[in-house]
């Protein structure tokens, strides 16, 4: 445990200007507070705040962040409140502490089903100060190293899985690469122990085959940068196993063909000497094609600048050599930590320098207002925190920063969120290419637009970003829910019409109050959607009408008049997100359909014959009235299902699908279901204009004399 002049000493070692009093206050002060409460491992409590704070001058953090450090528990665990503490401390040191507490309260009662909300809570605690975040990495990263101290395993996992999750990534976006790789590593521990014992192992039995390699590379390559007229400082190191581990996982490849076990930092100068550096290293030694990266010119997320390389080095050991500034140096190993270091050495504020480390955080910040519920809140900042980068560039040369694995649906939201959702198309190094395609460093792209357009549902599959799923799921709600309210519209005008009412807003105003809804369009919303009976308008705004009564038909309607009270009309194979068709059913224009309410999802149309609707013969009040309205002037297509049993001979399969063809029929899908010696079973799933344009198809197969069967299958 750190004594208290040492603790003070490593602050003024990089702070002269600290004082020293408040930091030498708030030690004896905690560790009164704590007194004689113990941890875990029997160590007395107060050695936790110590070592938080301890860890915290290793980021050379400024005096208000280390006093916050000492303090962080008084409030939890002590009788201490803010308004001591604030007269103390000041009030900028009390509002860090009560941030931190905050926090520390959301963790306590974390469960697994409430993480999410918990989640969006620290983003916002933390979004206020950054420096409230610092010290909960901090707090994390020694609870971690003392995790196996605790008897429960189940605890032991649900941290180390939370760590894993949530701090590590957090740490990595803060650029605090050091603080990153320490927790994934002891999580890692925790949750794999047996895998990362084995790469322990694999990795002491590499490094005596090799000697001391990192040694004898890291001199090689000081020796021909110097002697270049390049002075440097080359640091060598091997890779921490999880993160060994993570490579290989992806890669599926052996340790022996990992390429960058050994990493190599070399710092230089300036700007100008990180490119003759990586000039001379490139000339000296046999670079690996693919692997040269430019962190310099296109900066990460987190602000981290630097070149990379992969080289088959000196001693021909293939190395991962990283090329930058001292400046650069200390953002990549302290991130936005460095924030504070060069505003104490320079005196003046560097937030413009840093703000790009802030921009993921005002980005998620911005998804909490959108955000439908805090577990996909919380997904999205994961997919956010996880990604590696890839950086890609507008027409105008605007740079655009995406994980890796975007599409350009996830370009056109990181662009602005109006063009994602009026994407209809894009074109990439000038090239038309499908919206599902992957986007790769240094691609153009461009996106092609339509007011008439709005995101599709099957967008969610492919997009990346936490930003472009929040935005798709938002307009697609958005959507449904008018979708909603117009086909509630129609449902309710029928059922007011069939019993000789009106349905106009002014009736409808009057079940707004007993219905418990706010407005119309939300009343109606709750019709279309089948959680709103509308039997119960009617009955709500005229109640001497009474309740209808007999039960329903499988032809839809009893005594010549409509029991559910509606009726929709199905303008096409995509008739919304309100309506919808069965699946498997494939009901066609000229056919007979039938509507099912789904409480929460609309109506799912049916044929009339489909055996599935005798599971809904009890439910009379879910059945509706359908109808086809399909404008014969711009036919459409519709998917359809036929068996064939045909002849096992040569060209059978050839005369089918030329028939089809003739017929001007496309088939969509096509597999055998079933074959033997003499005939085999065909499925085929076609797109038809309507039901005689099926029959006349049918009707042609039959007549083949390869063809011995042809049916609809109905499930």
């Amino acid at each position: 445990m750190l004594r208290q002049y040492e603790l003070v000493d490593r602050v003024l070692g990089y702070d002269p200007k600290a004082d020293e009093a408040l930091i030498n206050r708030a030690y004896v002060y905690a560790m009164k507070q704590h007194g004689s409460q113990k941890r875990a491992s029997g160590d007395p409590y107060f050695s936790h705040p110590i070592e938080v704070a301890g860890i915290l001058t290793d980021l050379k953090l400024d005096t208000a962040t280390i006093v916050t450090a000492l303090l962080h528990d008084t409030i939890e665990d002590t009788g201490s409140t803010m308004d001591e503490l604030t007269k103390l401390f000041g009030p900028q040191v009390a509002g860090l502490v009560d941030g931190v507490t905050k926090l520390t309260r959301i963790e306590l009662t974390s469960e697994r089903s409430k993480q999410a909300e918990n989640f969006r809570k620290f983003l916002l605690a933390m979004s206020n100060d950054i420096r409230v975040l610092l010290v909960k990495l901090a707090d994390r990263l020694h609870n971690m190293r003392t995790l196996h101290f605790i008897s429960s395993a189940e605890k032991r996992q649900r941290i180390a899985l939370e760590t894993m999750e949530i701090y590590a990534p957090l740490a990595g976006r803060m650029g605090i690469q050091e603080i990153r790789e320490e927790l994934e590593d002891l999580a890692f521990k925790e949750l794999n122990p047996e895998a990362r014992e084995a790469l322990i192992k694999r990795l002491n039995e590499f490094r005596e085959s090799t000697g001391d390699a990192v040694k004898k590379i890291a001199d090689e390559i000081r020796a021909k940068l110097e002697e270049a007229g390049l002075p440097c400082e080359v640091i060598g190191r091997e890779k921490r196993p999880y993160s060994m581990w993570r490579k290989m996982e992806r890669r599926a490849i052996s340790l022996e063909q990992l390429s960058d076990i050994f990493g190599f930092r070399v710092i230089v100068d300036d700007v100008p000497d990180c490119y003759r550096a990586i000039g001379v290293l490139h000339t000296s030694w046999p670079m690996v094609p693919g692997r040269f990266k430019d962190y310099i010119s296109t900066p990460k997320a987190n602000g981290y600048r630097s070149l990379h390389t992969t080289m088959i080095g000196p001693q021909r050991k293939r190395a991962e050599v990283q090329v930058r500034t001292r400046k650069m140096h200390e953002v990549a190993e302290y991130g936005i930590a460095a924030h504070w270091l060069y505003k104490e050495a320079s005196g003046t504020d560097a937030s413009g320098e840093f703000a790009a480390t802030f921009k993921w955080l005002r980005q998620l910040i911005e998804m909490l207002e959108h955000g439908a519920s805090p577990e996909e809140f919380l997904e999205h900042t994961k997919l956010q925190m996880y990604s590696d980068q890839v950086f890609c560039f507008t027409p105008n040369g605007l740079l655009i920063t995406l994980p890796r694995g975007a599409t350009p649906i996830d370009f056109a939201y990181a662009v602005h969120t109006e063009i994602g959702d009026t994407c209809v198309g894009c074109k990439i190094n000038g090239r038309h290419m499908p919206l599902r395609s992957k986007l790769e460093n240094g691609d153009e792209v461009e996106i092609i637009r339509s007011q008439a357009q709005k995101p599709s549902p099957a967008w969610e599959a492919i997009v990346a970003t936490g930003k472009a799923r929040s935005a798709i799921r938002r307009s697609i709600r958005a959507t449904k829910q008018a979708e909603f309210s117009k086909l509630g519209r129609q449902i309710v005008k029928t059922a007011f019409e069939a019993a000789g009412r009106e349905a106009t807003d002014t009736i409808l105003e009057r079940a707004l109050g007993p219905l418990r809804k706010h407005d119309i369009n939300e009343l109606l919303a709750g019709v279309g959607d089948g959680t709103i009976n509308p039997q119960q308008i009617l009955q709500t705004v005229y109640p001497e009408d009474g309740a209808p009564k007999g039960g329903r038909k499988r032809n839809g309607r009893m005594n010549g008049k409509d029991e559910r009270g509606g009726s929709v009309r199905v303008t096409g194979r995509a008739s919304g997100l309100a309506i919808r068709f069965a699946p498997e059913m494939f009901p066609l224009p000229g056919e007979r359909i039938v509507g099912i309410m789904m409480p929460g999802e609309g109506v799912t149309i049916y044929p009339i014959d489909a055996p599935a609707l005798e599971e809904f013969d009890g439910d009379a009040m879910r059945w509706i009235d359908a109808t086809w309205d399909i404008d014969p002037e711009h036919p459409q297509s519709f998917p359809t299902r036929l068996r064939v049993t045909a002849k096992n001979e040569v060209g059978s399969l050839g005369h089918i699908a030329t028939l089809i063809a003739d017929y001007g029929s496309n088939i969509a899908n096509l597999s055998l279901a079933q074959r033997d010696t003499d005939f085999y079973d065909i499925q085929l799933d076609l797109e038809v204009r309507d039901l005689k344009h099926l029959t006349r198809i049918m009707s042609a197969l039959n007549g083949l004399s390869c063809v011995n069967t042809v049916v609809r299958p109905r499930r």
